[in-house]
C-alpha cells in the first residue's frame, strides 16, 4: 500500500542526527516519489523535532497494535520551527 500525505508513520531506524529513535511517530508532510517521503516528527507540545526526508523503507504505517510511548529528549538537537 502506497504511503500517502498526512499518513501517520513509525520510524524504523534510529536517526541520531535529528534527534529521532527507532519507534518515534510522525506524520508525512510530502510524498516526494515511489521511494522517498517528507516526514515531521514533533514533540508533545507540538514544536517541530525534525522534518526529514527518509526511505519508504525507513517508515511503516502506524497501526492498531502499535502503544505510543514517550522518551525525553535532552538538550534539543535542533530547533526546526
Amino acid at each position: 500500500m502506497p504511503l500517502r500525505e498526512l499518513d501517520t508513520v513509525v520510524l524504523e531506524q534510529d536517526l541520531p542526527s535529528h534527534g529521532l529513535c527507532r519507534g518515534d511517530i510522525g506524520a508525512i508532510v510530502h510524498v516526494l516519489g515511489s521511494d522517498t517521503v517528507e516526514v515531521e516528527f514533533v514533540r508533545a507540545s507540538g514544536r517541530t523535532q525534525a522534518l526529514v526526508e527518509v526511505s519508504v523503507a525507513a517508515v511503516r504505517l502506524l497501526n492498531d497494535g502499535d502503544l505510543p510511548a514517550v522518551r525525553h529528549v535532552d538538550p534539543p538537537t535542533r530547533d526546526v520551527a
